[in-house]
């Protein structure tokens, strides 16, 4: 995501050649699609077999679960699969344009007119993933617990003796 928001001319005017923009890019989106992914599936994993978490899983965990699953997907199909196996596509002149369109507060749809549908459900999802965020367990990225900084640490003790031996 941040490679997007980084047009050609600037990585061009410090001397990066496209090619080795490609390169780095490919390398850490699929890693990053990866570690997201893997992620994803431990999550997954811990909701469907501990007992306690599986009772207290909601339906709106579970569309979130899938909605992450699509937007990673997509993301790893467009790295490995267009980009780093297929002919490539060069998404810093439409998807690029156009999330930096968002960021600065201008939108211009019609520079993802032209992206390849693959794009525009990656982006779709993952603007699916932030209109659920506010009513899901994902609100809880946003709280920084820093009073667990300075609080002292909690002693945990049996609420009952062991048995003494005979």
């Amino acid at each position: 995501m941040l490679g997007i928001l980084v047009p050609a001319s600037l990585t061009g005017d410090v001397g990066v050649s496209e090619h080795s923009y490609h390169l780095l890019s490919a390398a850490a989106g699929t890693g990053a699609g990866i570690a997201c992914g893997a992620g994803l599936v431990i999550l997954t994993w811990r909701r469907a077999t501990a007992p306690r978490v599986r009772a207290t899983t909601t339906r709106m965990d579970i569309c979130v679960y899938v909605l992450l699953g699509i937007v990673i997907g997509l993301g790893l199909a467009e790295t490995i699969g267009r980009n780093t196996l297929g002919g490539g596509y060069d998404y810093r002149a439409t998807v690029g344009v156009w999330f930096r369109s968002i960021v600065l507060l201008h939108p211009q749809p019609s520079a993802m007119v032209n992206a390849p549908v693959l794009y525009q459900l990656h982006a779709v999802a993952a603007w699916l993933v932030l209109a659920v965020w506010p009513f899901t367990r994902l609100v809880h990225a946003w709280s920084i617990p820093l009073q667990y900084l300075g609080r002292p640490y909690i002693l945990y003790r049996r609420r009952w003796s062991p048995a003494k031996p005979r």
